[in-house]
């Protein structure tokens, strides 16, 4: 589950709140081992995720780096092409 979430910092634009929200779900899902959790564990675990999303979100504007912003669209067809690499059928 965790494989799926994704380097958030030093991106431009932003990270979003969908993107924030949606890594830590996986985070939460991972660590309580549940992709779903039951009605009566479902307050817990959406509270979970509010607690991880404010937390990264804090992180996340403490950082500081001197790197150059990284583009959201480069970094992607890097991801792609390691992909391919990795999965390519020999021929």
């Amino acid at each position: 589950m965790c494989r799926n979430i994704k380097p958030l910092h030093n991106f431009e634009p932003p990270a979003t709140q969908e993107e924030l929200r949606a890594a830590a779900t996986q985070f939460v899902r991972k660590v309580s081992g549940m992709t779903k959790p039951s009605t009566a564990n479902a307050k817990a675990f959406d509270r979970a995720v509010a607690d991880v999303t404010a937390a990264t979100e804090h992180l996340l504007d403490s950082l500081v780096t001197r790197a150059p912003t990284r583009d959201r669209e480069v970094e992607a067809a890097k991801a792609k092409e390691r992909s391919r690499r990795r999965y390519a059928t020999p021929a």
